[in-house]
């Protein structure tokens, strides 16, 4: 008898036991493993179990303003919304309080002529299908506080925004270089990209806050677990030393001399002579940072220098007196000078004016003259280390982004003589200005600054405040004294280079400037007409000196220094009656100045007895009998002409008339009065929102509109042709 084969399903059943066996073993190792294990094929396991658990949400720091220094913002942040719509059913749990929208139709046709679209495109957007929510395109987006407003009175079931923030210039294309501008990502962030708004990126950014907490599925927090919040540290603010009346004047300059004569680019830098702190500074072709129409990157007054031309002629002169070389007296023949290699320099009139003495040669812009200088009496060490002190060939440390240090580099017989009248070496307008300081504070040098201080919006707190710094001394008061008097006479002499200058005061002295432009594509010079840089480096006004301005141009039309020297007339002009300077171009009026006192507390009548004894005009607010404010305050300088306004005990003040007040003076006085100001335009006060005389109630806001009060014409003058 056969004896019966075991079964293939006896075989196959062991082998699926052993496998199932193998694999549960498996299973339990991995598990045992993922149970003792911190991290598992490079993941951190508890960090995966916490993110899976735990949420974070940032909260936003908000981006410090900028200030001028006389308080009007010159960039800030404001909110900007993205429309969208929920079109999710399952967000609506209460059929009386919806949250998804509802009638599709109603919603299109109420939203259309808000966002100035048709009806039927917006439907499109409310139609999509299995979506959770929609946007509305390109006109959804950056919607302002007025837009976003309308759309939520119409109480629209479903709408909703997202809000962030955005950088906004309230004065568009205003100190643009200087303020710079400020993107935003797409994540929010807003980060500063030229000027201030980007050497300060980190200062005026802030720090993030967070909050931290377990949340459940839907990603709601879970009841009684820990909340970790970290507060946002809030941007600091900006205050700038421009003076927006100055910059007002000097982009006004810029704007009027573009309409007879063209360029390559026109700069305009003003600084207060006893501080350095820049008061203005200007380029043309600028940009408006809300839209970026930018066409040059760098700033020119800091970070694009250039040969400087005959200005330099004023630190050669004072380096010969610095090394006690310098006799005014002494004379040499102008016209061409040969040098030992051949090479001729010759004059701008290369005819020249005979024999001459230096200091006529100063006044004629002389290149001969600094020649015969250098020449007799000095060394390439003398003149370098002498530049070097004035600040050429290194960064003045002012707090802009991608300051230059300029060039200094002359060696040999040419190459020195060259850089004697500013040519072959490149300067910033930055560095003259500073250059120019010496001339103003008895010698000393000053570094130039264009922040004033630093502010936290929350506390109040001054976190940096900046003012004069002395560098050095690096001139003697006979070497001022004695570099005034040629300037003078430069401008204020008959028939000299800086004749084009004048004005009827006299006030105003300088010295001009005209420089070859180097040939990019090879060697020397550019031989056209227009192929040149005028500049012009002043102090105004001489017997008391306030503010030093230092322009530049490049290829103006035919060569001209009209272009300069109309602008600079016209910022005289304003300034001039500006500062209170009109006591020098009349002799009718004789203006003083006082110290004020302290008024409040006082009763009207004696205050009103001690001011018109003083000879000070005043304005009395109100009919109570107590002074409670005054404008200006204690120990603040004005003059006869300025008036003091006196805030009294009146329950019942009203809205004071504004009309012909500077900027500043109305927003403080109606700022003591509690009312709200909001300024549209620079200068004074041209149109007021709320009449004078109405009542002031709490929360009262009025704007002031505001336009130069000054406007001067520049005299016409003859062409100069000179140095």
């Amino acid at each position: 008898m056969k004896k019966k084969k075991k079964s293939n399903n006896i075989k196959y059943s062991k082998i699926f036991v052993f496998c199932s066996l193998f694999l549960f073993v498996v299973m339990l190792l991995r598990v045992t493993q993922l149970a003792t294990s911190k991290e598992i094929d490079n993941i951190n396991l508890q960090e995966l179990a916490s993110k899976r658990t735990t949420k974070t949400e940032i909260i936003p720091a908000e981006r410090g303003n900028i200030y001028s220094n006389d308080g009007d913002i010159l960039a800030q942040n404001v909110s900007s919304y993205k429309l969208i719509a929920y079109l999710d059913k399952k967000r609506t749990t209460n059929k009386n309080n919806p949250q998804h929208v509802v009638d599709k139709e109603l919603t299109a046709e109420k939203l259309a002529p808000i966002l100035g679209m048709d009806k039927e495109e917006i439907l499109k957007y409310l139609s999509k299908e299995n979506v959770y929510q929609t946007e509305f395109g390109a006109k959804g987006k950056n919607l302002n506080e007025l837009t976003k407003q309308k759309i939520d009175d119409l109480n629209l079931p479903g709408i909703d925004f997202i809000e962030s923030f955005r950088r906004y210039y309230p004065k568009g294309d205003f100190a643009s270089y200087t303020v710079g501008y400020a993107k935003t990502s797409e994540d929010g962030t807003i980060s500063g990209e030229m000027g201030i708004e980007k050497y300060y990126d980190k200062i005026l950014k802030g720090e993030d806050g967070s909050i931290t907490y377990q949340k459940d599925l839907k990603g709601y927090q879970i009841a009684d677990t820990n909340m970790v919040k970290h507060d946002a540290i809030q941007g600091k603010d900006i205050y700038l030393t421009i003076d927006s009346n100055v910059q007002f004047f000097i982009e006004q300059a810029l704007n009027n001399a573009d309409i007879d004569y063209d360029w390559e680019w026109f700069h305009i830098t003003v600084i207060d002579a006893k501080t350095a702190a820049v008061l203005a500074t200007a380029t043309t072709p600028s940009f408006d940072p809300n839209i970026r129409n930018i066409t040059n990157y760098l700033d020119l007054a800091v970070s694009s220098p250039y040969e400087p031309g005959s200005t330099m002629k004023t630190f050669t002169y004072m380096a010969a007196m610095e090394n006690g070389v310098y006799d005014g007296n002494e004379t040499y023949k102008s016209g061409v000078y040969v040098t030992s290699d051949g090479t001729q320099i010759g004059d701008w009139d290369r005819n020249g004016w005979g024999t001459i003495t230096f200091d006529k040669g100063y006044a004629m812009s002389s290149n001969v003259g600094v020649i015969n200088i250098i020449n007799r009496h000095m060394n390439s060490m003398m003149l370098r280390q002498y530049f070097r002190r004035l600040g050429f060939g290194r960064k003045t440390g002012i707090t802009l982004p991608n300051e230059s240090a300029g060039k200094l580099a002359f060696k040999y017989e040419t190459e020195i003589f060259n850089a004697g009248f500013g040519q072959g070496i490149t300067t910033t307008p930055m560095q003259n200005v500073q250059a120019m300081t010496p001339l103003t504070n008895d010698g000393m040098l000053l570094k130039p600054y264009i922040v004033k201080k630093i502010v936290d919006p929350e506390t109040k707190e001054v976190i940096l405040e900046n003012d004069k710094e002395e560098d050095e001394r690096v001139a003697s008061t006979a070497t001022v004294q004695k570099m005034l008097q040629l300037m003078d006479d430069c401008v204020n002499g008959i028939g000299n280079t800086g004749s084009g200058y004048r004005i009827d005061s006299k006030e105003l002295i300088g010295k001009t400037g005209t420089a070859q432009v180097a040939n990019e594509n090879g060697g020397g010079y550019l031989k056209g007409k227009s192929d040149i840089i005028s500049s012009f480096a002043g102090i105004y006004p001489k017997s008391n000196p306030q503010v030093i301005i230092y322009a530049s141009v490049k290829r103006p039309t035919a060569g001209s220094q009209k272009p300069i020297s109309n602008a600079i007339k016209e910022i005289v002009g304003n300034l001039s009656k500006y500062y209170g300077h009109e006591q020098y171009s009349t002799n009718s009026i004789e203006i003083s100045e006082v110290v004020l006192d302290s008024y409040v507390n006082q009763k009207v009548d004696k205050v009103k007895t001690q001011l018109e004894n003083a000879k000070i005009n005043y304005s009395i607010l109100g009919n109570g009998d107590k002074v409670v404010k005054q404008i200006p305050s204690k120990d603040d300088m004005i003059t006869s002409k300025d008036t003091v306004y006196l805030i009294t005990n009146d329950a019942n003040l009203t809205i004071p008339d504004t009309i012909g007040l500077s900027s500043k003076l109305a927003k403080d006085l109606l700022q003591h009065l509690n009312v709200n100001v909001k300024l549209e335009g620079v200068g004074y006060v041209t149109e007021q929102s709320i009449p004078a005389g109405t009542p002031i109630t709490p929360n009262l806001e009025i704007t002031l509109k505001l336009n130069p009060k000054f406007q001067v014409e520049a005299p016409p003058n003859g062409d100069n042709n000179g140095s």
